[in-house]
C-alpha cells in the first residue's frame, strides 16, 4: 500500500522528547515527520513528566495547522502517583490521555529487574513499587478518587503497566464510575492478557492497544510473533482496537516509518483491509480522545 494510508493517521502512543530517556525524535521533530506523512495527530507520552507544556507550545510556533500534538500524563512516583492536584492541573492543560501507574508499578519493576528499561533515565532515586488493588480485589481509595474525578470530567484512561489482576479491576471500577473512555496499554505485551480477557474488556466499552513496537517485524525492540496482532484484531474486533505506534526510542526507528511498515505488514501478511487499518488508527484515537 502506498503512503497515502498515513493520511488521516492519528498515533496516540508517541514517545518523544524532551525527556530524561534518549528518543530518536523530539516533538518538534517528530511534527515535521508527522506533517509530511499527512498525520491528523500524535500524542506524546512520557513515564516521568506531563508533556502539555512542550506538545502545546510546539502545536503553536511550528505547526501549519494540519497535524495536532496532544499531551499527557502518567500517575507514576515522579507525579506523586494518585495526586488529585496534579491531576487537575493536568486537565487544566488539556491533557488528552492520563495514565495509570507505569514504570512505577511493581509489575513494571519487577519485569526489568534484570535489565535496564529502554525509557528510564539515570536517576539517583529509586522507584517504590506500587501495587494498588488488593487481595480482595479493592482499589487504593487514592487510585478511586482519580478515577471519579476523571469521569466527572469525561478524562481518557490509560490502564498503564499494572499486572492483569490490576488492570481487570481498574477497567471494571473504572466503568462502574462512569468513565467512558479507556484505552488497555498493550495487554498483550506488558500486561500478558488473555484474548478472552482482551474481548472482555472491549464488551465493557474499553479500546484495546495494539502497539507496533513490541511485534517483532514491528521495531527492533520487538518480541511478540506478529501472528498476536491478527490474533487479538480477531478476538476484538477493529471496532475495539487502536492502533499506534509505541515508539521514539533511540535507535529503535522513526514512528512514522515504523507504523507504515506495521500497517502494510497486517495488509499484505494477514488480509487486514484498508478500511479495517483506517477504522484502528484513525477513526477509533479520534473517538478515544474526543476529538
Amino acid at each position: 500500500m502506498g503512503r497515502e494510508i498515513l493520511q488521516g493517521v492519528i498515533d496516540i502512543h508517541v514517545h518523544a522528547g524532551p525527556s530524561v530517556a534518549n528518543r530518536a525524535v523530539d516533538a518538534a521533530e517528530m511534527l515535521k515527520e508527522a506533517e509530511a506523512a499527512g498525520y491528523a495527530g500524535f500524542l506524546v507520552k512520557d513515564h516521568y513528566f506531563p508533556s502539555m507544556m512542550g506538545t502545546k507550545m510546539i502545536e503553536k510556533h511550528l505547526g501549519n495547522g494540519t497535524c495536532r500534538i496532544f499531551g499527557s500524563m502518567a500517575l507514576n512516583n515522579s507525579m506523586g502517583l494518585f495526586n488529585l492536584k496534579a491531576l487537575d492541573t493536568a486537565r487544566q492543560m488539556d491533557a488528552k490521555m492520563v495514565y495509570f501507574p507505569t514504570v512505577s508499578t511493581k509489575k513494571h519493576i519487577d519485569d526489568h529487574s534484570t535489565g535496564a528499561f529502554v525509557g528510564a533515565g539515570k536517576s539517583q532515586i529509586a522507584e517504590n513499587p506500587v501495587t494498588y488493588v488488593d487481595e480482595e480485589g479493592n482499589l487504593d481509595p487514592a487510585a478511586i478518587e482519580v478515577l471519579e474525578y476523571m469521569a466527572s470530567h469525561d478524562m481518557a484512561l490509560g490502564t498503564g503497566h499494572g499486572n492483569i489482576w490490576e488492570v481487570d479491576h481498574l477497567v471494571e471500577k473504572a466503568v462502574e464510575l462512569g468513565v467512558k473512555r479507556i484505552l488497555v496499554n498493550h495487554p498483550h505485551y506488558n500486561v500478558g492478557a488473555t484474548y478472552e480477557q482482551m474481548a472482555k474488556w472491549a464488551k465493557l466499552g474499553a479500546y484495546i492497544e495494539l502497539n507496533v513496537c513490541v511485534f517483532k517485524s514491528g521495531s527492533k525492540l520487538g518480541d511478540v510473533d506478529d501472528i498476536v496482532a491478527k490474533q487479538m484484531i480477531d478476538a476484538v474486533g477493529v471496532d475495539r482496537i487502536i492502533l499506534d505506534s509505541d515508539l521514539g526510542q533511540a535507535n529503535n526507528g522513526s514512528p512514522v516509518e515504523g507504523m507504515y511498515n506495521f500497517m502494510n505488514l497486517l495488509i499484505d501478511q494477514f488480509g487486514v483491509s484498508v478500511e479495517e487499518i483506517n477504522k484502528m488508527a484513525k477513526i477509533n484515537p479520534a473517538i478515544l480522545l474526543g476529538i
